[in-house]
């Protein structure tokens, strides 16, 4: 993977990982289109690690939500109320909404890897994006904001980040389509959506830490991976900060249409 590759690739990551249109699609796709090889190992390592860019995009939009929800969650532990302070119970709130992503992340980690090598594969799952999304906008009603999240909600829209694991479901997609569904409004159900990614986000990226010590050729790899880094970074911020203003006045069909027509693109050429 050359420098330039790593700062495409990166690009393209921080944008798509929040708008809700696949950034793991994208990321199979891109490569794909441009005629780019990659040792499978190579790719998947890079893809996982270069997350941290967006998740450090999160930390600093959202810095004053994450301390107070860090404050309040430590406090409710150390007094024995955990529950008693709403950001305390966002705190617990967000765990239990990354714990089905890891479960089956875990169980399903070799059939995934598999998953992201097919890029007909992405195509077909990025119909199953624009599913989710109409269903959101036809099914939910967008009367419910961020402060009346519930552990039923959370536990809810956990299980659609679940579908995230496959390349071409955007993560943000189906979480943002779960809390809809759940009637949220879509500004309270895209900031619950990029909060959530930090748990699991921050999980992945330290299990792929290992298999990055592992790699052969680890040296020449990190230049790249630095530099995938810090673009995803930066279009990351870039791309929460237009979603979350979008969100407050259009809806998700043109993410809708935009992956119905990618995917037919990717199928018809693969």
């Amino acid at each position: 993977m050359t420098f330039l590759q790593a700062i495409i690739l990166g690009i393209v990551q921080g944008l798509t990982e929040f708008i809700p249109v696949s950034s793991s699609g994208h990321l199979v796709l891109v490569p794909h289109f441009l005629g780019w090889q990659f040792a499978k190992e190579q790719a998947f390592i890079f893809d996982v690690l270069v997350q941290w860019g967006t998740l450090f995009a999160v930390f600093i939009y959202f810095r004053k939500d994450l301390i107070a929800i860090t404050k309040a969650f430590l406090q409710g532990v150390i007094q024995r109320d955990p529950f008693a302070e709403p950001d305390s119970r966002m705190g617990w709130y967000l765990i239990l909404a990354t714990l089905p992503a890891v479960v089956f992340g875990l169980l399903g980690k070799d059939l995934i890897e598999h998953a992201f090598a097919s890029a007909k594969m992405t195509g077909y799952f990025l119909f199953l994006t624009a599913i989710l999304l109409v269903i959101a906008e036809t099914a939910g009603r967008r009367t419910r904001r961020m402060e009346e999240i519930t552990w039923l909600d959370s536990l809810l829209i956990g299980f659609s980040q679940v579908l995230a694991l496959l390349p071409g479901v955007s993560r943000s997609g189906a979480t943002i389509a779960g809390g809809m569904t759940r009637h949220l409004d879509r500004s309270a159900a895209a900031r619950f959506s990029f909060l959530m990614s930090v748990p699991v986000m921050l999980g992945a990226g330290l299990l792929a830490l290992k298999d990055l010590a592992e790699l052969p050729g680890l040296d020449d790899f990190l230049l790249p991976l630095l530099a995938g880094f810090l673009a995803a970074l930066v279009s990351g911020y870039i791309a929460i900060r237009w979603l979350i203003a979008y969100l407050s006045k259009h809806s998700l069909y043109l993410f809708a249409v935009y992956c119905t027509v990618l995917g037919l693109i990717v199928i018809l050429s693969a």
